[in-house]
């Protein structure tokens, strides 16, 4: 039986944290700060926590800390999701032999800056905005609250964020035929992005966060992880609004990616895509529990799974080896090494050039901030889930854009 510590304070009854918390599987432990590791312990003391894992690209963020892994009984946490839920990753690979892209690389800028727009708050006006059938959703009508949403979400919809969100051209490598894909070894050109929910996801997991700190209140190093009684109407409201918003993000992915493959006259080998900000209902040890991945990229058997590096460094289409004491998980990239205030203060533009130069990689906007050294090694983050994901391919960056105005939606 967990040992229950009483937490009361001069303002009312708190709910108690639970002193015995439970062991969690960490990967790649020297690569991850003391800040990501306190706030998984204090995760693990929530009355409602199961199980959890730590990925090796984890860092601190904002309640359940990024690449952190929660399992919880009948409890959804708002902050374990993420402020961008839906954040995700979709690769297509084009029938373009890798070698197409040199010498094209005027065409390839040209259709990406077209088709694509950047930055916190951005959206399309009049005859820009992209049609798709998630706008019919009938989740829309649900609340009105998310009534309220569906101006914003419509004009975002096939937009990018700011901070590490991208969409990049570049040179996928598989070392041998893969029969899942159908893919034959060989170099192919393919374009790879990251963004999530946008305007919409963001309001959603404010507004939630706020209703669930009302009942939920727990001591000061865990206000962030409030969480909401599925059975509760909040709860499920909430439950609603996530999978809507993750439906969103990805139909943001499939608007950029039919513009794009159609700039370019191409036709989609293959496409694969993967949330790593929500959660889902998931049986372990026979029982269904509520998996929150912030910052995690789902590695049950099988699955596929896109982890990048940075803007210099490869990144890697993966599948799951369904390893259970990483919860089905693995990392979501290389993770920071770096906050965004120490990137600024540590790296030079003239350094970051350098590094673009060095690598052949061509960046339409991205601050300091997004530069390759603020991230960790992706090789060595690899290196240390070898357990939880194979390698199916590798990716490198050929030229890549993100938000040139400081913006930020990670």
């Amino acid at each position: 039986m967990r040992n229950i510590k009483e937490d009361v304070t001069a303002s009312g009854e708190i709910i108690a944290l639970v002193e015995n918390e439970i062991d969690y599987a960490i990967y790649g432990e020297e690569y991850i700060e003391e800040g990501a590791r306190k706030q998984m312990d204090i995760a693990m003391k929530l009355p409602v926590s199961v199980a959890g894992a730590l990925m090796p690209d984890a860092h601190q963020g904002y309640g359940l800390p990024i690449g952190g892994v929660l399992a919880t009984r009948n409890a959804i946490i708002p902050y374990g999701v993420g402020v961008d839920i839906g954040c995700r990753m979709a690769l297509s690979i084009f029938d373009i032999p890798g070698e197409n892209y040199f010498g094209n690389e005027a065409k390839y800028k040209r259709e990406l800056i077209a088709h694509t727009k950047f930055g916190a708050g951005q959206s399309f006006k009049g005859d820009e905005r992209a049609e798709h059938a998630v706008l019919d959703s009938n989740e829309f009508g649900a609340t009105r609250f998310l009534k309220g949403l569906f101006d914003k979400a419509y004009g975002q919809l096939g937009t990018s964020g700011g901070g590490n969100h991208f969409a990049e051209w570049g040179i996928i490598e598989f070392a041998e035929r893969d029969e899942i894909l159908n893919i034959e070894k060989g170099r192919y050109v393919a374009l790879l992005t990251h963004s999530g929910s946008r305007g919409f996801g963001a309001t959603v997991a404010n507004h939630y966060t706020k209703l669930a700190k009302e009942p939920c209140r727990l001591p000061k190093e865990a206000e962030n992880l409030a969480y909401l009684d599925l059975n509760s109407e909040a709860g499920m409201e909430y439950w609603i609004a996530m999978n809507l918003a993750g439906d969103y993000a990805s139909a943001c992915h499939e608007v950029i990616h039919e513009r794009l493959t159609k700039a370019i006259g191409a036709e989609v080998l293959a496409k694969v895509e993967n949330h790593h900000n929500f959660a889902w209902k998931e049986t372990l040890n026979g029982e269904e529990l509520i998996v929150h991945r912030k910052g995690a990229t789902p590695a049950g058997k099988g699955v596929m799974g896109i982890i990048p590096g940075s803007m210099t460094a490869p990144g890697f289409l993966v599948r799951g080896k369904g390893e259970v004491n990483a919860l089905y998980s693995a990392s979501h990239g290389a993770g920071r090494q770096m906050s965004r205030k120490k990137a600024f203060e540590n790296i030079t533009r003239e350094e970051m050039k350098a590094v673009l130069k060095a690598h052949d990689v061509m960046l339409i906007g991205a601050g300091l901030d997004e530069a390759p050294g603020a991230y960790k090694d992706i090789n060595k983050v690899m290196a240390a889930q070898t357990e939880l994901v194979n390698v199916v391919a590798r990716f490198e960056p050929k030229m890549v854009r993100m938000a040139d105005d400081g913006s930020r939606e990670d």
